[in-house]
């Protein structure tokens, strides 16, 4: 497996201590350095490339929503995995919303953050359950019930990419969708990245929200 070069963002000294020795006896993963905060971190990848950030939110000067925004603009194959303490859904939404492929809270173990950071390397995007949660009940209402308004998007879906959608709202992999559907992984991501195009959504938070708005889920 290659090595993944890593930039840990957090303005808490302790927390990016606490990643790294999380991350530190894991092959195939090397915590390059570390930044304060987001302007100290663009700082960084103007000299230096990285595979992956991990971006806290809330820091001081320049906050991660900002940055993320700043390195998906200026650095496109720098991936961000954004970890916080907030599980508020206006955080998770404003990060998506910036670019970030996932998020992970910060009380996360080791096994699901090493997951998290191979799902975001292997071009997927992954949020911890606690996430996927808040992420459905924002498209939903108080009562728990799917939205009836009618779909935005008039975009007619074949068979196979509705197969597809609805086993992402699943938190299925490409890996496993690929075993499910006997197709090969390659395939899945060429089918999910047409989706992305085809529905003119930017992740997969906007996968899920347009297969609860257009009644897709099984």
């Amino acid at each position: 497996m290659e090595q993944v070069k890593i930039l840990i963002v957090d303005d808490h000294p302790m927390i990016r201590l606490g990643i790294r020795s999380i991350l530190n006896n894991v092959e195939h993963l090397n915590v390059a350095d570390e930044a304060n905060n987001g302007i100290e971190a663009l700082g960084k990848l103007e000299n230096e490339e990285f595979d992956l950030v991990i971006m806290d939110i809330k820091m001081p000067e320049m906050n991660g929503i900002e940055a993320t925004e700043e390195i998906v603009k200026l650095h496109p194959k720098t991936k961000v995995l954004a970890i916080s303490m907030f599980d508020e859904q206006r955080y998770i939404v404003k990060m998506l919303q910036a670019g970030a492929m996932g998020y992970v809270l910060k009380n996360t173990g080791k096994n699901e953050m090493v997951n998290a950071i191979n799902s975001v390397m292997a071009g997927e995007s992954y949020f911890s359950q606690e996430v996927s949660t808040i992420m459905m009940s924002q498209f939903m209402n108080r009562n728990g019930a799917i939205p009836t308004s009618e779909p935005k998007h008039d975009v007619a879906l074949t068979k196979r990419e509705t197969e597809i959608i609805r086993m992402i709202t699943e938190e299925l992999t490409n890996g496993e969708i690929a075993e499910r559907l006997g197709i090969s992984s390659r395939t899945v991501d060429t089918h999910r990245r047409n989706l992305l195009q085809k529905l003119d959504v930017k992740n997969t938070a906007g996968l899920v929200k347009f297969a609860i708005q257009n009644n897709l889920l099984e």
